[in-house]
């Protein structure tokens, strides 16, 4: 009999390669997380465990399914049967039905690895494997916003859907290439699917031919916005430190407006290129609110975001010089936030004029500007350091990759009590904790929280931070002079200094101290 290939809760019919296969199904897949479409028949689109188990084939403790591949068909009908609710889809591409699997497949495959999702005939050709895998030389995530407005008409908005399907299927899409999702602008946004849902260009050409249009106005800058905040979630299929990329294609122009949307995309991360097609011409230019909507919600206005095609018709000439620019990895400037790209290094003092519960405030302060940050070994980082006479490093960039590891290192720093030799402690911080990280990509802060006079100078070690490329923050409470403060602070260093009489003062300086890191962070990538 055929050996039988071990697959996982999520594989799908169309991942097998054979007309019939004998497949494994584990045991104790997630119910609510299956896709099933149809009933009996299933589009190949679904999962074959989950199809397996609303058919009744297996139970949830998995078991031994034969597959049979079977030719698309219309109508898949949505029924729930043992815990699974399956969904209706129009039309597929092909289909399978599910029997059970005999027990001698089962055992033979017992000694096989289990997390092998693929035949084991080890004769695959090499070229599927690749296919399924994708460009991996263009990493991205997109998502593609089309113009579904009474602007572009139901004529165009076919022409637009051909064009987006040429460039999903150029972009080389799989599992390690790109991924893309689409969202619909008119009246009111649609995501008609997201990053997750296809792998494969194949599946991405057939749902966007799919795609109905919906008319109404051209409210882009809505869309953009509920793009840029909803779309790129870890659920929704985002992947860690793959550039977000939203295409939007725009005929004419927009009837609400872009700057919002733009600012929240680039806050949130997202590199928006602007495709304008027969852009507003001399005559229409008065029915236009704002001439430089372009400039408004790209990424940078430095003319490699935004794409102009005069027409729908012939566009193909245009499919390469586009993906080229998605694939630009190292020209995504919009990727790198003031959330994801900052060393914050913490300077605390622990002399006894701060006392043990102070202190406590103190570290309530630290942890809540610290918890604003995506912390991560490929994000932002944090470092602490505690101070009297003498320095102790808390834990440095490298120590604690996750937040709740950096806020559990907060949590546990004990207050040493003794004097306060600032300057020193700035030179210490400079050296030991920010030395090991100054050639790395994250822009650097320092906070140094103080709640007295220093007993030595502060200027001179200030200075030399800054200049080793550090923006340097300086929050004082209670007795800590005005001076002292302004000498550490970074030009200008009104917005870079902070004081307030008791230390409960500190919670309300944790949104300005956010604020003024973010303000740094854009000012230095301009």
């Amino acid at each position: 009999s055929l050996a039988s290939t071990a697959i996982t809760c999520f594989t799908r019919g169309l991942d097998l390669r054979k007309g019939t296969e004998d497949v494994l199904c584990p045991a104790n897949c997630p119910l609510w997380q299956f896709y099933v479409f149809g009933d009996g028949v299933y589009a190949s689109l679904s999962s074959v465990c989950g199809a397996a188990i609303h058919s009744g084939v297996i139970t949830n403790a998995g078991g031994a399914v034969r597959v049979q591949t079977l030719p698309g068909q219309e109508n898949y009908p949505a029924v729930n049967a043992n815990g699974i609710q399956s969904q209706v889809l129009s039309r597929w591409a092909s289909s399978f039905s599910v029997t059970a699997g005999t027990k001698n497949t089962a055992l033979e495959s017992v000694g096989r690895s289990v997390s092998t999702a693929r035949p084991s005939t080890g004769k695959r050709p090499k070229k599927t494997l690749d296919k399924k895998a994708g460009n991996k030389d263009c990493k991205a995530d997109i998502a593609f916003l089309i113009d579904g407005s009474y602007n572009i008409g139901q004529r165009r908005f076919n022409l637009q859907k051909n064009f987006v399907g040429k460039v999903a299927v150029m972009l080389g899409i799989g599992t390690e290439g790109p991924h893309v999702g689409v969202v619909q602008a008119s009246e009111h946004p649609k995501i008609e699917f997201y990053l997750k849902n296809f792998t494969a260009a194949k599946e991405v050409l057939f749902a966007i031919k799919e795609l109905g249009f919906r008319g109404g106005n051209s409210n882009t800058g809505k869309a953009l916005k509920h793009t840029a905040q909803k779309f790129f979630s870890l659920e929704n299929g985002a992947r860690k430190g793959i550039p977000k990329i939203i295409v939007v294609f725009l005929d004419g122009w927009p009837s609400d407006d872009l700057e919002e949307a733009g600012i929240v995309a680039r806050e949130f991360g997202v590199n928006v290129f602007i495709v304008s097609v027969a852009k507003p011409t001399t005559e229409e230019l008065g029915m236009v609110q704002d001439i430089g909507f372009v400039d408004k919600a790209v990424c940078r206005s430095n003319g490699f975001f935004s794409y102009q095609m005069p027409t729908w018709f012939g566009t193909t000439k245009y499919v390469k010089p586009l993906v080229q620019k998605l694939c630009s990895h190292e020209q995504m400037l919009c990727s790198k936030t003031c959330y994801n790209s900052v060393n914050i290094g913490f300077l605390i003092d622990g002399s006894s004029s701060v006392g043990e519960s102070n202190f406590r405030l103190v570290l309530e302060f630290v942890s809540n500007v610290a918890k604003a940050f995506e912390i991560s070994d490929i994000g932002s980082k944090v470092a602490a350091v505690q101070f009297t006479y003498n320095q102790r490093t808390e834990f440095s960039f490298t120590d604690h990759v996750t937040k709740e590891k950096v806020l559990s290192a907060i949590r546990n720093i004990r207050y040493m009590s003794g004097g306060t030799a600032t300057g020193d402690a700035i030179s210490f911080t400079t050296r030991s904790v920010f030395g090991p990280v100054k050639d790395g990509p994250n822009k650097n802060f320092l906070i140094v929280l103080t709640d007295g006079q220093s007993y030595d100078d502060v200027r001179g070690p200030a200075a030399a931070a800054q200049k080793a490329g550090i923006t340097v923050f300086s929050v004082g409470v209670a007795w800590a002079p005005l001076d002292d403060l302004k000498d550490m602070a970074s030009e200008p260093r009104e917005s870079h200094t902070f004081f307030t009489r008791e230390f409960t003062g500190l919670e309300q300086m944790v949104p300005d101290i956010i604020r003024g890191i973010c303000k740094d962070f854009l000012d230095s990538k301009q």
